[in-house]
């Protein structure tokens, strides 16, 4: 169904139209060899009613007959339909003419009488009613792709809900593992890794039912996440926090950084590996924003059976939808070391 600023402008074409063909035809039946005489007031009252009778014609096939025949498909049915009203109409049509010049020793009275006039005119009607028609096709083809390109975003937005709906139960499944280690060592931090994950559920609760969120409540997201695994860690592993730029200025997607800052703990983290380390660096310049994730890696043995997950391909595809052709991507990954590096073009 067309939206109403469609409607309007469909509107406005066809005026647009009538209008430059009520020109144009009251233009030439006004254009007369020299040495003949024009009457203005029955060219002006022809031009009227011809443009009226064209019109009336192109839009009784525009609104019913069309309509019938692109739901049908059936070409016969659609041509024994229209040839009736068609002849009728273009019948009253030339009797008006023959009516407005009736008595008069103009030109045009004698010619609208012959077997040329006839099939001039019946040729003219059928153009217009055929340029008409293209414009209903036109108008219905414009409308299948704005049709098409909606439900596109819907499944779109449908998409990026699913993924970010799979972020809390991810999150939650690595929070909790982390909590009930510490429950389970009767660790002293435990109410402040609750007091942590509160203040990360009210981010993820209510701030993140945004399409965007300023960067500086992302980071303090990270900050927090990162909190909760220095507790866990016993703050023996060295994590390096460095922002540069003004975060608070820019907009960003809900946990696009947080997948990264994830892996990182999960895959180069252990209380077993003295040498283990994490670096993360975001630096704003206008509104563009770098995002650096380095992480050691752990030893074979250490890291044996450790999988990625879901985690890296929803991050993947939510790039892609959300910034999409704005974003670059870089990992390397060594024998020593995993780095992300990930590009964004921000509001």
């Amino acid at each position: 169904m067309a939206l109403p600023t469609q409607r309007k402008r469909i509107f406005l074409l066809h005026l647009s139209f009538w209008c430059l063909y009520f020109s144009f035809f009251l233009y030439q039946i006004t254009s007369v060899r020299p040495g003949h005489v024009v009457d203005l007031q029955r060219a002006f009252w022809d031009a009227l009613t011809h443009v009226l009778f064209m019109a009336l014609i192109a839009y009784v096939n525009y609104f019913y007959f069309l309509p019938r025949f692109l739901a049908h498909k059936k070409a016969g049915r659609y041509l024994l339909e229209f040839i009736g009203p068609l002849v009728l109409l273009i019948g009253l049509n030339i009797a008006v003419k023959r009516l407005i010049y009736g008595g008069t020793s103009l030109p045009a009275a004698s010619f609208l009488y012959t077997s040329r006039f006839v099939v001039q005119h019946v040729i003219s009607t059928l153009f217009i009613v055929a340029f008409i028609s293209t414009l209903k096709l036109a108008e219905g083809w414009f409308e299948l792709e704005a049709n098409k390109k909606e439900i596109e975003n819907e499944r779109l937005n449908a998409e990026l809900r699913f993924l970010k709906a799979q972020i809390n139960p991810h999150f939650l499944f690595n929070t909790l593992n982390n909590l009930y280690y510490l429950a389970f060592t009767q660790s002293p931090n435990t109410t402040e890794v609750i007091a942590k994950l509160s203040q990360m559920m009210r981010y993820m609760i209510h701030d993140s039912n945004h399409p965007k969120v300023p960067l500086s409540k992302e980071i303090e997201y990270m900050q927090n996440y990162i909190s909760l695994e220095q507790l866990r860690l016993n703050n023996q592993i060295p994590i390096g926090f460095e922002v540069l730029g003004n975060p608070s200025q820019v907009l960003i997607v809900p946990f696009i950084f947080i997948t990264f800052l994830e892996n990182a703990f999960k895959h180069g983290v252990s209380n077993n590996f003295a040498e283990a380390w994490v670096n993360v660096r975001i630096e704003i310049e206008g509104t563009q924003c770098t995002y650096r994730v380095e992480n050691s890696k752990l030893p074979a043995a250490d890291a044996l059976g450790e999988k990625s997950g879901i985690g890296l391909q929803n991050l993947e595809r939510r790039l892609q939808l959300s910034y999409p052709h704005q974003h670059e991507l870089r990992i390397e990954d060594t024998p020593e070391l995993y780095s992300v590096q990930l590009t964004l073009s921000l509001e």
